[in-house]
């Protein structure tokens, strides 16, 4: 039940993440998540997409290199400590959280979505499925 990432590297340099944005946005590639992490020399850009094959197989095609990632996209009460429950959850169970980001849904309500990645991403579905927290698959994605 684990949704795919897709990391992407790039170099550091300016106009980079606009080009990889591009590449997939002419292909109607609508990115649900993004977080960028960076270095001097090059950015690491994931994302959650709602047709992974194809944004794998654009990037792939246009010099990019990409790797896919499990992670764990959890429905969150938009209220105040909506993000501590999920939090308290892993570490209850001892699952250590190693980034997190926000994803954009736009039928969300009272709900926000974020993305784990987590050391065992099983075992925390498992434990926020038994916390009651819903925990999206990919096919949730492009519905969210």
């Amino acid at each position: 039940m684990s949704v795919k990432q897709i990391s992407i590297f790039l170099e550091n340099k300016p106009g980079k993440m606009c080009e990889m944005t591009e590449v997939l946005a002419e292909r109607g590639i609508n990115m649900r998540g993004i977080s960028l992490a960076e270095t001097e020399g090059f950015g690491i850009v994931r994302i959650i997409v709602d047709d992974v094959y194809e944004a794998t197989t654009v990037l792939k095609d246009g010099g990019y290199i990409n790797k896919l990632t499990s992670v764990v996209v959890a429905e969150i009460p938009d209220i105040p400590g909506g993000l501590s429950m999920i939090l308290k959850v892993f570490a209850d169970e001892k699952i250590n959280l190693e980034y997190m980001y926000a994803l954009s849904a736009e039928n969300s309500g009272n709900k926000a979505y974020m993305v784990f990645r987590v050391n065992d991403h099983k075992t925390a579905q498992a434990a926020l499925t038994k916390a009651g927290i819903r925990v999206v698959s990919q096919d949730d994605i492009p519905t969210l």
